[in-house]
């Protein structure tokens, strides 16, 4: 029984072309060096003895380079192609890295996290390009779930190998080991994967990808692009203020909350490839998948209005937790098939900016919103967003299911 199982759990994993297998595992060195993120915040502050408004201003220069970052990355991989902006993305980004200790003033620091995002976040919206063009068209989704376990992979790995790190050599270890994993990571890329070259574009082809109307006339797309990003606001509240919540209300210790954390990423490691697969087998609208992962993230915080039972946080994390396997691989694959020959990287830039744009708004809202009103208005306020997202997304399958007809 175990092992027929376990069969049909690998079977999910086949399939794939040695490209995809190669961009997994140097998305998994890459994600397990970047170590220097959960310490980011502490080093700025213990180290270098910035004040909290110091702090929050460079995590803004932090995010405003992501978003500048992920545009360019779609824009530079339609102009010239996915492969050369990813190798230089992670090599110049990781030589900068170097260089991040040696700087230790207020506004230098604001210049360089902006500078050094820009160039690195170009990475994303390219490594999807790239996904587009080595998985194969019917394993496209499940492409983009061995990538996303790649990345939750490393990001278990990275805080741990970081607080060895500041044990051993200090803080500034942690940027040299970053910038090393990213230098590493992308020459195994490049000596292993060759540039997949465009077929060339006859007239009649180029004459249908001019004719293409900007993405930013896509009405659809952009309703999407809420949905993917108040999705994305619902769920990095688990990075948050889901922490401090748990020790307020509920006196959980930071291995409690670490072992609720650590339930969350084991589900996604076993359960997302096998529902995937499943989804895909069947056939089932994207968007309709994408609509179901927003009512269980908007169910998973309105649960914790209920704040009388410390057993409601394993509840909600699980809903949270199928919300997110349900909405993010999904979401991703719409994005990339939405976007016409030619204007994958812009639409796929978008897509990426909608997800660092909820990173940088959805800490500092729930912290607002907690300071003034409290914890349960921000898990009201959250999950009515999840509910105003499923609406969306049920908009959103009329108007393409007109589109088609």
């Amino acid at each position: 029984m175990l092992g027929r199982a376990f069969k049909r759990y690998i079977n999910n994993f086949r399939g794939f072309t040695r490209e995809v297998w190669i961009l997994a595992t140097i998305t998994f060195i890459n994600r397990a060096g970047t170590m220097v993120l959960p310490f980011l915040s502490k080093y700025l502050k213990e180290e270098l003895m910035f004040s909290y408004s110091e702090v929050g201003w460079i995590m803004v220069a932090f995010g405003g380079g992501s978003m500048l970052g992920s545009w360019l990355g779609g824009k530079l991989s339609d102009k010239i192609g996915f492969y050369k902006v990813m190798v230089f993305s992670l090599f110049t980004s990781g030589l900068m890295f170097y260089i991040i200790p040696q700087i230790t003033t207020f506004w230098g620091l604001c210049t360089m996290m902006f500078i050094i995002m820009v160039i690195a976040d170009m990475f994303r919206p390219a490594m999807f390009v790239s996904l587009g063009a080595y998985a194969k068209p019917e394993n496209r989704t499940r492409a983009l779930t061995l990538v996303r376990l790649a990345v939750n992979l490393g990001f278990a790995a990275g805080p741990a190998l970081g607080g060895l790190i500041i044990m051993g050599i200090g803080y500034e270890g942690l940027f040299y080991v970053d910038g090393s994993s990213c230098i590493i990571s992308i020459l195994i890329f490049a000596a292993l994967v060759k540039e997949k070259k465009k077929p060339a574009i006859s007239e009649s082809d180029h004459s249908e990808m001019t004719a293409v109307p900007s993405v930013f006339k896509d009405r659809p797309f952009w309703i999407f692009l809420f949905i993917s990003f108040a999705t994305a606001m619902i769920f990095f509240q688990l990075f948050t203020t889901l922490p401090l919540y748990h020790h307020e209300a509920f006196g959980l210790t930071e291995f409690q909350t670490g072992l609720l954390m650590t339930l969350n990423g084991l589900l996604i490691f076993f359960l997302e490839m096998p529902i995937v697969s499943y989804f895909e087998r069947k056939n089932v609208d994207k968007l309709k998948i994408v609509l179901w992962g927003a009512l269980m993230m908007s169910i998973s915080f309105y649960l914790l209005l209920i704040d009388v039972w410390a057993g409601i946080l394993i509840i909600s994390i699980l809903f949270l937790t199928f919300g997110e396997m349900f909405a993010f691989p999904f979401s991703n694959s719409f994005a990339m098939n939405r976007a016409p020959r030619g204007h994958e990287g812009r639409y796929m830039a978008l897509y990426t900016m909608s997800f660092s744009l909820a990173h940088i708004m959805s800490s500092k809202s729930g912290m607002e919103i907690i300071a003034y009103s409290g914890y349960k208005a921000n898990w009201f306020v959250m999950g009515t967003l999840g509910v105003l997202a499923a609406g969306c997304a049920v908009y959103l399958i009329k108007l393409t299911s007109d589109e088609r007809r």
